[in-house]
């Protein structure tokens, strides 16, 4: 195949500017004496200074053929054929065949880290807590570039600042855990950059980023990228990245390559029905009122039920939250009662209310108090202050002055779907034991009366009743979270709190799982709390938003009035953030806030809090429309 040239499936590229070529890869898998083929002849290129995607769902071998190159495979792991040849751009004519190192040999190590950087998904797992940033930086380089230890605190310190640390001198010397999410991230990519490698391997790298900080550290590799001119492999699930980063991308299904190109045909001209399905299966902006996601593959099929009566137009609020506060006092304080003690406001002053059967969409950035406003919900966090009424139309309940025998019989009333399904579910219990714990718990029938609830709560969520026996580890990450929804169904909840609840799944589970809960809302006249900083999905799923940030929420809107009237400043930034599936909306990466979307700095004067937090309250904008100004600002003026 010529370069540059669009096609389905595989056929051999050659480019000798390439600075990793891989051709027929295989890689295999011996457990339990069985081998298995994971990745099956896989060809791809990454031309120097340019950025290849590798696009594919879990499972898919995406990761292995990165893990292949860096040549860090499991033990059980090993390359079976195929070569992954690695020219080194310094050194013109040298190539070297990785696939033929020996995985502890000298060769691998010098070019792994050296020559050849990665950034991985978690960046908290990745790091060392017991060593500081500039330590295991500074390991990196002093591994493959000896020097005396001044000079590489003093290239370590101008890399942290590079890369978007403020002061790289106190930098140098914090742990993992004092960074935020999108720090910690800068911090891998400082580490994997320290030493100018020709190719920069990138799994998931933003995968659990705030789409503010998302678009800072895309912006951030790119721009290192053009100074240092390093190729770039970008792992990833998500095709709005992989639109805005990618010069070609590479579509992988089961260790099979089913279309690669430049990133102007996949996107306008995709060919193979799986590249197809992976687009429709993607949220989007556009989706009209009722319109479905296509999922690639559809989930058993579950028992028809009739739609759940439609609540009376004036019905009381199923949930009303007033004024609700919470206050952490951070810092520390030695034996005698000396140090410095400071007071965060995780949650100032929230008040929403949420209908019944709707479903209400809580977003805004890791940190702004979203979680924290569910915990106090759910009593799992004792609040400053405020009120939280729940009324079912039958009585009214104050859920903060519940104590003892009547807050636990009224927990089932509130359930939570947690965001990660692996660890939300106990190991050691089978999945019939796991949706029976809260039946037993509250005394809700015999055994058999339990048993066949479990059975029903199965089919309810589209798995088979074969499974039941069955442990947590031995289903996909979709299969987790469709046992966790079951859970919160057992005790026929009004309420559901959804915290993130497809932010670990890939494209095409994620499509499973928001049309299970949309179907389930309907069926059971549900009502939703769906917190997520994801706001394609949150669009998809919620009927009114609300925005929050800095501990208050800034705007509350019905959905389609949200995405397209914005007018808080902050609710915009998000907005501007959101990278897109689509060629002809390219993310502005200089249009981000550049000290984040919460820093007030960047607001106009009629939405800054000021040093009188009270001179803000929710100015009404009409049609259920509010955004926290100072009152006295004009309307029109904040609408413009």
């Amino acid at each position: 195949m010529t370069s540059g040239k669009h096609t389905v499936a595989g056929r051999r590229q050659t480019d000798i500017m390439d600075i990793l070529r891989i051709s027929d890869l295989r890689i295999g898998f011996t457990v339990h004496g069985l081998a298995r083929e994971v990745v099956k002849g896989v060809s791809l290129r990454v031309p120097a200074g340019k950025t290849v995607a590798l696009v594919g769902e879990s499972g898919s071998g995406k990761s292995v053929i990165s893990q292949a190159i860096m040549g860090l495979l499991p033990r059980a792991g090993a390359v079976t054929g195929g070569e992954i040849l690695f020219r080194e751009p310094l050194e013109p004519g040298t190539v070297v065949d990785i696939a033929t190192l020996p995985p502890e040999g000298e060769g691998i190590r010098d070019l792994r880290g050296g020559r050849i950087g990665m950034i991985f998904q978690e960046p908290m797992s990745s790091l060392s807590p017991v060593h500081t940033i500039g330590n295991q930086i500074e390991e990196a380089l002093l591994l493959h570039r000896p020097m005396p230890k001044p000079q590489a605190r003093e290239l370590i310190e101008a890399m942290l600042k590079r890369v978007g640390f403020k002061n790289p001198k106190r930098a140098f010397d914090h742990y993992s855990f004092e960074l935020s999410g999108g720090l910690r991230q800068r911090a891998m990519l400082a580490m994997a950059l320290i030493c100018q490698p020709a190719l920069l391997i990138a799994d998931e790298p933003t995968t659990a980023l705030d789409v503010t900080i998302q678009a800072q550290v895309l912006d951030l590799m790119r721009e290192l990228q053009a100074e240092m001119g390093m190729a770039i492999l970008l792992i990833t699930h998500d095709l709005g990245v992989v639109a805005n980063m990618a010069d070609e991308v590479v579509v992988i299904f089961h260790g099979e390559i089913m279309e690669r190109g430049p990133v102007e045909d996949i996107f306008r001209r995709p060919r193979h029905p799986y590249l197809k399905a992976l687009l429709n299966a993607s949220p989007h902006f556009d989706m009209q009122e009722g319109e479905r996601l296509v999922a690639l593959r559809e989930a058993r099929p579950r028992p028809a039920a009739a739609p759940a009566p439609k609540p009376a137009p004036d019905a009381a609020p199923l949930l009303s939250v007033r004024h609700l506060q919470k206050t952490y006092v951070t810092g520390s304080r030695s034996f005698f009662g000396k140090g410095s003690l400071s007071v965060v406001k995780a949650v100032d002053n929230v008040s929403f209310d949420i209908k019944r059967g709707e479903c209400l969409g809580l977003v805004g950035e890791s940190g702004c108090g979203k979680t924290t406003v569910s915990k106090i919900i759910m009593r799992a966090v004792t609040a400053n202050a405020g009120e939280v009424i729940f009324d079912d139309g039958r009585e009214r309940v104050d859920v903060l002055g519940l104590k003892g025998d009547a807050l636990r019989a009224f927990r089932p009333r509130i359930q939570m779907i947690f965001q990660d399904p692996v660890s939300s579910l106990s190991p050691r219990m089978t999945v019939t034991n796991i949706l029976r714990e809260p039946l037993a718990i509250h005394d809700r029938g015999e055994t058999q009366g339990q048993l066949d609830r479990v059975r029903a709560l199965m089919q309810d969520v589209g798995l088979d009743t074969r499974f039941l026996n069955r442990y947590p580890h031995s289903f996909s990450g979709g299969q987790r979270q469709r046992i966790g929804i079951a859970r919160a169904l057992a005790l026929d909840p009004d309420l559901i709190i959804c915290d993130e609840p497809v932010s670990a799944l890939d494209v095409s589970v994620q499509a499973q799982i928001l049309n299970l809960l949309k179907d389930l809302q309907a069926e059971r006249g549900l009502t939703f709390l769906f917190i997520s900083h994801n706001l394609a999905v949150v669009n998809y799923m919620a009927d009114r938003i609300a925005v929050m940030a800095n501990g208050r929420i800034v705007e509350l809107a019905p959905r389609h009035t949200l995405f397209t009237r914005p007018v808080h400043p902050y609710t915009k930034a998000l907005l501007r953030s959101v990278p897109f599936a689509d060629l002809d909306r390219k993310l502005d990466f200089k249009l981000v806030a550049p000290g984040g979307a919460s820093d007030d700095s960047h607001w106009g004067e009629a939405f800054r809090i000021g040093s009188d937090a009270s001179a803000l309250a929710p100015v009404p904008l009409g049609e259920g429309h509010y955004v926290l100004a100072r009152p006295n600002a004009d309307v029109r003026e904040l609408v413009s």
